[in-house]
């Protein structure tokens, strides 16, 4: 474990370590962020998804949240990590809760965490403090990033610079930065400059939540800390346009941003955006985070700037300033995913709104790459938006394009679909609409039932059912007392199996539709023989098969018949004839 403050270079240290080690972990090395700069926690179930994903798992039904104290997710990541050699660098934990669960008992693997304080609970750490660095490696860091002619050439001035910054690695970044852009400035001038910054208050973090988070949090900012002193430097030079993206990038899912995400923010064009955000990482007020697939640069707001960030947005932007970006921002997702969609799906036709060629997505395999690169940040999207609750019209239209795009790619997570269904039952209460409510938990009882949480599954089937009947909804109503009745059989109770089965019928014949009228018949043959009422259940067979007959559905006809075939083979009456009356 390695231990240390914001800014210490924690995360520095254990990346350049696991890379030099990595040799010695052949089954390869897995990194999970378990804390978002506004403070939001990263559930162990969550990380366990993100790790097995690393590893070429692929999450099956079985993975999907319950009601179990645990994720079933963590058991899996246990039982691969048990048969792997591999290096899991976990970054930015905050507490055990987050980490514990995702230990094997027996393992050739190691597990390196960065935090900011002691993992209460967890035996067999053994801990890394970080403080700053060494005073002379302080002064080398700000002569390799600043130029070492003006460095060496008033050592006195750096010594002093250094110390102004407590040795610490982000700090002496930021006032590198700094320093390159006043090149006329002496580094003595410097060190004065960083002691003069005024001590500010503590900011409260409000930013957008990750639905797992707990309460917000107060960041303290020390007074007299040179991180803030330096950044404060850092952003007072940077142009008005520069330093809005900034602060508008606090808005962005997980803090991530590329350039089309941060376009959308600002309103800018994509090519402006790009370029700004490359400055802001030269500068050392935004981290550079690996490309994506296609090559695009991204980019992270650090946690340690985050708190004054926030602060400064209230500051300076007007709230209907920044609710049209957040509202941008969605929107510029939903059109993205579409496109997403559309290349995916080509018989769906073309584009009828493509993005600006900087933007756009260009083939298929280039759609299928942004989907499953972008899915953290796209399900994050969607939480922060129905979280916050005032762009309900937008957070709605991207969960329907996610839940149309995201199949597509062969690779959605049940747990991915189960959150957007939940999304979709949240907006629906906020919104009273029980009709769209309901078939939110019809969708959410069908993952369970497919996970084999049939309690669960029972739970939002019959929940469906109060709400879709208050709607008028009979469809839907029907098809939710289907599922009560597949649940009430596959939990062995046959008897209500058959009522709900049967309540499902009849709204299933005043509605008209022979096809669901057929197959309910079978369901209802299928509990009468459960409850070893035969000669109930050759009727509904009977009935099944005219209802199939009128329809013209030879197939399902022979099925219904085969079926009760073996009916009758099991009574000792194949005299009778399969369908005879």
């Amino acid at each position: 474990m390695l231990a240390g403050r914001p800014g210490s270079g924690r995360t520095a240290l254990a990346v350049r370590w696991a890379g030099s080690v990595a040799g010695d972990y052949p089954d390869g090395l897995l990194y999970a962020r378990l804390s978002a700069p506004d403070g939001g926690r990263v559930g162990a179930g969550r990380a366990a998804r993100m790790l097995l994903d690393q590893l070429g798992e692929r999450p099956g039904a079985a993975l999907l949240p319950g009601a179990a104290e645990e994720d079933p997710a963590c058991e899996a990541l246990r039982e691969a990590l048990g048969q792997r050699r591999v290096l899991v660098l976990l970054d930015d934990v905050r507490d055990a809760g987050q980490v514990w669960p995702l230990l094997a008992e027996k393992t050739q693997s190691l597990l390196l965490a960065t935090t900011s304080g002691p993992l209460m609970g967890i035996d067999g750490i053994d801990p890394v403090i970080l403080g700053g660095m060494d005073h002379r490696a302080a002064v080398d860091l700000l002569g390799e990033l600043v130029g070492g002619t003006r460095i060496s050439c008033d050592p006195v001035g750096a010594a002093d610079l250094a110390e102004a910054c407590a040795n610490r690695p982000a700090a002496l970044r930021l006032v590198a930065g700094w320093l390159r852009g006043e090149p006329r400035l002496a580094v003595t001038d410097a060190a004065a400059r960083l002691h003069a910054v005024p001590p500010p208050a503590p900011v409260v973090v409000e930013g957008p939540q990750r639905p797992a988070d707990p309460e917000r949090e107060t960041v303290p900012v020390v007074e007299g800390d040179p991180l803030r002193g330096a950044f404060e430097l850092a952003y007072r030079r940077l142009p008005a346009a520069r330093a809005r993206l900034l602060r508008l990038c606090t808005l962005a899912p997980g803090q991530q941003v590329d350039l089309r995400t941060a376009s959308a923010l600002v309103g800018c064009p994509a090519p402006e955006a790009g370029a700004s955000l490359a400055e802001l990482a030269e500068l050392e007020l935004l981290e550079r985070e690996p490309d994506a697939a296609d090559g695009t640069e991204r980019y992270r707001v650090p946690g340690r700037l985050y708190g004054r960030l926030v602060e400064l947005r209230r500051e300076s932007d007007r709230a209907s300033e920044v609710e049209l970006a957040r509202a941008r921002l969605l929107e510029r997702l939903v059109r993205l995913v579409d496109s997403a969609r559309l290349l995916l799906d080509p018989a769906a036709g073309p584009n009828p709104d493509p993005l600006p060629g900087p933007l756009r997505l260009r083939t298929a395999a280039h759609a299928e790459g942004w989907l499953l690169g972008e899915r953290e940040q796209l399900l994050a999207a969607v939480a922060d938006a129905v979280g916050q609750g005032d762009l309900d019209g937008s957070a709605g239209r991207l969960v329907t394009a996610l839940l149309r795009a995201l199949p597509l790619t062969g690779e959605a997570a049940p747990a991915d679909l189960h959150a957007l269904h939940e999304s979709v039952l949240k907006v629906a209460e906020r919104q009273g609409n029980p009709r769209r409510a309901a078939a939110a938990l019809l969708n959410l009882g069908d993952l369970q039932a497919a996970a084999g949480r049939w309690e669960q599954a029972g739970e939002r089937y019959r929940r469906a059912v109060e709400l879709a009947r208050g709607a008028g909804d009979e469809a839907g109503c029907a098809r939710a007392l289907e599922g009560v009745g597949h649940g009430h059989r596959a939990l062995g109770d046959p008897l209500r199996a058959a009522d709900a089965y049967g309540r499902a019928l009849v709204l299933r014949q005043a509605l008209g539709d022979q096809a669901a009228e057929a197959r309910l018949l079978v369901r209802l043959a299928e509990a009468h023989a459960g409850l070893r009422r035969f000669e109930e259940a050759l009727r509904e067979y009977r009935s099944a098969a005219a209802v199939l007959r009128r329809t013209g559905d030879g197939r399902g006809e022979r099925e219904v018949a085969a079926l009760s075939a073996r009916l009758q083979r099991h009574l000792g009456r194949e005299g009778s004839g399969p369908l005879s009356e």
